[in-house]
């Protein structure tokens, strides 16, 4: 039996197509004959209203944005009345975003694909929005069955309610998690991005939260810029993974300083920028993050790689980490007390060349701070722990590493409650022969 196969006997429901060209109704028809689906089409947003009152609810509800008289986002605003527990998505071209907005906003919508899709982009969302529906549904079963037993419970012996309290805890956690379904999802987003974003630091140990410091670099500075939340989530995306094009690289090349490169391997070396974007370029939450990767190696005189742009034509986020990158590397690089003077003067001398020179103070600034704090973090009092002595509140001196070399927490952290449980856990897994550096000001 395939997997074609068996996602027919799990998946199944009736889904509504709505849009005003009929070739495309035909299209997604066809799409969709082979799974166990039932296929409503409509040829507008009055057809499928009607359609909606006739039929009674959809699971999923697919709408083009642009038709005449009634839009996508009019239409799945007015469904909500009539079917308030389908699962809404909206079909619209790139440059209506606003649109995407308002059928998220206004028309309840779960998500939104853009044309022209992808088909098995669109029959993997529309199965997901079908798994989605029905754990809704089940979620609401169990409630209304726990409401139903609880009834029943007041009549139960005091040994009996012990049993049955465990198992409406069990259906609460269950109506718990998925409530708890984005911020988890959110947070397991974030912490892909830092597993991603470690796996060529494990290969080249002499760049150990080198990201993470591009990271802590170039915040505050799009803070100060007033950047939207959204482009400053972009850019520390694109901070933790603007090397991860390197991967590919072979290790001989990979500390082979770049002036010191035959014309092959600079050759070879000048791609892993735009392999970083196609890494990332087929999750949409990083789409615009690949951007700002691609062109975090392009110089403000446009003599960079991969496309030469120049000035304004790089991207802001772009323009930072590239900065902020020359800043880490060159710290690693010299020797002696006056390193960061001596890579402050070399940023300096390429303000206007490499650099945008109206970002080259604010990022100084910022560099001499951070990495002034991190010096002195080093040289002050630290005491070795093991993790059952960790305590909230106190501040790791130290990279925590695995005993395999994986980094599990950054110099600087301030531990919690969650972080030490999770210290705690891989030490078990995966132990170390040290314990925990934290300083005693902590």
């Amino acid at each position: 039996m395939t997997d074609r196969d068996d996602q027919k006997k799990i998946i199944g429901g009736r889904v509504l197509f709505v849009d005003d060209e009929i070739n495309i109704l035909k299209a997604m028809r066809r799409l969709f004959m082979d799974d166990a689906f039932e296929v409503f089409i409509a040829n507008s947003g009055k057809e499928a209203l009607q359609i909606l009152e006739k039929e009674g609810e959809m699971g999923v509800i697919v709408s083009d944005q642009r038709m005449p008289e009634m839009t996508g986002v009019d239409f799945l605003e007015k469904s909500k009345k009539i079917a308030p527990h389908s699962v809404r998505i909206l079909l619209t071209g790139y440059a209506d975003i606003n649109a995407a907005v308002d059928a998220i906003n206004r028309g309840g919508a779960w998500r939104y694909l853009h044309k022209p899709w992808q088909d098995a982009e669109l029959l993997q969302t529309v199965q997901d929005a079908f798994k989605y529906y029905n754990l809704v549904k089940e979620n609401k079963r169990l409630t209304l069955l726990v409401l139903k037993q609880n009834e029943k419970l007041k009549n139960w012996t005091k040994e009996l309610e012990t049993v049955v309290q465990e198992q409406t805890m069990e259906l609460s956690n269950k109506n718990d998690s998925l409530k708890r379904l984005n911020d988890a999802l959110y947070q397991n987003f974030k912490n892909t991005i830092l597993a991603f974003s470690s796996l060529l630091e494990m290969r080249d140990k002499s760049m150990r939260s080198h990201s993470r410091n591009i990271a802590e670099l170039v915040r505050p500075v799009a803070v100060e810029l007033e950047m939207a939340s959204k482009e400053i989530d972009t850019l520390i995306a694109a901070a933790f993974l603007h090397d991860i094009g390197k991967i590919g690289i072979p290790d001989l090349m990979l500390h082979t300083p770049e002036s010191k490169m035959s014309q092959h391997e600079w050759t070879e070396y000048t791609q892993h920028s735009v392999r970083g974007q196609t890494a990332v370029e087929g999750i949409d939450e990083l789409r615009e993050a690949g951007t700002l990767i691609r062109h975090h190696h392009e110089r403000y005189d446009g003599t960079g790689f991969p496309d030469g742009l120049k000035k304004n034509d790089i991207p802001l986020g772009a323009r930072l980490i590239a900065l902020a990158d020359f800043i880490d590397k060159e710290l690693r690089r010299q020797e002696g007390g006056n390193a960061l003077e001596k890579v402050c003067k070399m940023v300096e001398a390429e303000s206007g060349q490499a650099f945008d020179p109206r970002l080259v103070p604010k990022v100084l600034k910022v560099a001499k701070k951070f990495y002034r704090e991190n010096i002195q973090t080093k040289v002050s009092s630290e005491v070795e722990v093991s993790p059952n002595e960790l305590a909230i509140g106190m501040v790791v001196s130290r990279d925590v590493l695995s005993g395999t070399g994986v980094l599990l927490l950054g110099q600087g952290t301030i531990l919690n409650s969650k972080n030490i449980m999770t210290l705690k856990r891989y030490y078990t897994v995966d132990p170390a022969n040290h314990g925990v550096f934290v300083s005693l000001s902590g």
